[in-house]
């Protein structure tokens, strides 16, 4: 073989190394991403001169409260000082807008918060305050105007609601700006992108996007967005308190194949766990068995001594009684009585063999005070407290808090809260009025296991469900087992309108709590 060929071996030999040991790369949820873009909104600048209303410039926002958007200081420069000008905020779902004030600027790095005048609620959006790798995949979500004027957009349809447009790119670490902390990707922006969130694979915002690089002939192919870490002192500056999160960005698929391999090991300890009780309990039958076989045989053998001595102290007796020894005689003859009765105790009180498993549950039971086994304390009620199992949740938007649960055996819970009776066990389903959020919760009180699978919706399949929801009759707590049961056919049906997939998925251990829990949804 040629050096050549050699080489080509090795390198191939290499590869398959390398396709070994490197993780495969993690890929988008579109669903979180979709999530995430129900947060962003359009900002539009109006001029009012007499009625004659026009469109002075637009950008991009993300909602960090239910009526705060945070965007870049640029955006809306112009209409600071400028009591002709109004701000305005479009969401990217619904049928209008609202007005908005200005509450915090800062130029230096290039941020501002904005607060609806209006009476509006948009979904919050989730930042995500750990540490960005390089070569990370991240989406930009926002409004370009090039993209408006490709789809000959007029004035009107900028200012009505509308989907975001969303860009694919990857982080490349350390080139920050040098004047203000920064993240450089590469994920497309246009005009009108300014202000917009820059998003992880889960759809947490770790970014603000504000400006791209020069380019003379198109838009610049290279982007900066203010980071977390300018966006996380301008808002405690501001005093708000955005929601936020550390846990690191898995994908649903991973879960799943954790949760099948969890199961697997689960089926695999339950069967041991029979496997090791099956033998405890042929060794306590066996020494059962020895046990009682030689407590007759003892008693037996008690028996026949004492009624050969019984014999014997029957024989001496007559031949006393023959010699004329009366005082004698009665005393052999009590002997002989004492003895008889002696055997026929011994032989009555001697243990049955009916009585092998009787004792070999007690040797079971002797075991288990021992500590040699477990013993189950059955299905949990009462009030719980309920613990979230990182390992088994995937969380992109929600918070991590301990979630108290007062459980009745008949599925109540909290006091107000009625579970259905399905194929599954006992579920839940939320759907809330002010959020665009549905929650399936289970609870299976054997395990202890709480889980919340949480879909973040459209605002047109909120509206669907909602309107299905409504034509069920409403979930009473004490109806009995037919109405728990009764209640999973409705509920059922709604569940049929959700996506496949969760966008998350929390499980939680619970446990006796010492206080009674708040109650919670």
């Amino acid at each position: 073989m040629s050096r050549f060929a050699r080489f080509l071996a090795i390198l191939a030999m290499l590869g398959g190394v390398f396709a070994i040991v490197v993780p495969a790369r993690l890929e988008a949820e579109p669903a979180d991403i979709a999530a995430a873009a129900r947060s962003v909104v359009r900002i539009v600048l109006i001029s009012r001169d007499g009625e004659q209303l026009s469109l002075v410039g637009h950008g991009s926002g993300v909602a960090v409260g239910p009526n705060r958007i945070l965007t870049n200081a640029h955006v809306i420069a112009p209409a600071e000082g400028d009591e002709t000008m109004r701000i305005g905020v479009v969401p990217s779902e619904g049928k209008g807008g609202w007005f908005a004030r200005v509450v915090a600027v800062s130029q230096g790095n290039d941020l501002a918060l904005i607060e609806l005048v209006d009476a509006g609620s948009l979904p919050v959006a989730t930042l995500y305050n750990g540490p960005v790798a390089d070569g990370e995949d991240v989406y930009a979500v926002g409004y370009p105007g090039n993209v408006d004027i490709a789809q000959g957009y007029s004035i009107s349809d900028m200012v009505s609601p509308s989907a975001p447009v969303k860009t694919r790119g990857n982080i490349s670490a350390g080139r920050s700006s040098k004047q203000y902390d920064t993240l450089l990707h590469t994920a497309p922006i246009g005009a009108g992108n300014s202000g917009g969130p820059l998003l992880d694979a889960c759809g947490r915002v770790i970014g603000i996007n504000s400006f791209g690089t020069v380019s003379q002939d198109a838009d610049s192919e290279f982007y900066f967005a203010a980071s977390m870490r300018e966006v996380s002192r301008f808002l405690l500056k501001a005093q708000v308190k955005p929601q936020t999160t550390g846990a690191p960005c898995r994908s649903l698929a991973d879960f799943n194949r954790d949760e099948a391999a969890r199961a697997t090991g689960e089926k695999e300890r339950a069967f041991e766990t029979q496997r090791v009780a099956a033998v405890a309990a042929d060794k306590a039958r066996s020494e059962a068995q020895l046990e009682i076989i030689g407590k007759r045989e003892n008693g037996m053998a008690l028996s026949g001594l004492a009624l050969l001595l019984a014999l014997a102290t029957g024989g001496a007796g007559v031949f006393l009684l023959t010699k004329k020894r009366k005082r004698d005689t009665i005393i052999a003859s009590v002997f002989t009585v004492l003895l008889l009765g002696g055997a026929v105790t011994a032989w009555v009180m001697r243990p049955s063999l009916a009585e092998i498993g009787t004792r070999a549950d007690e040797l079971l039971d002797q075991a288990s005070k021992g500590g040699k086994s477990a013993v189950s304390a059955g299905p949990l009620s009462g009030n719980l407290v309920c613990v979230l199992d990182l390992q088994r949740s995937r969380v992109t938007v929600s918070q991590t808090a301990d979630v108290p649960l007062s459980w009745q055996e008949n599925g109540c819970a909290n006091g107000n809260s009625q579970f259905a009776s399905g194929p599954d066990g006992w579920f839940r389903f939320n759907v809330p009025k002010d959020d665009e959020t549905v929650t399936v919760s289970n609870f299976d009180p054997a395990t202890g296991t709480y889980q919340a699978q949480r879909y973040l919706l459209d605002f047109e399949t909120m509206a669907r469900i909602r309107a299905e929801q409504a034509k069920l009759p409403a979930p009473q707590c004490g109806g009995g087992p037919d109405a728990a049961r009764a209640m999973s056919a409705g509920l059922l049906g709604l569940k049929a309108m959700l996506p496949d997939s969760p966008n998350e998925r929390l499980v939680y251990n619970c446990s006796k709590a010492s206080a009674s829990p708040q109650p919670t949804e």
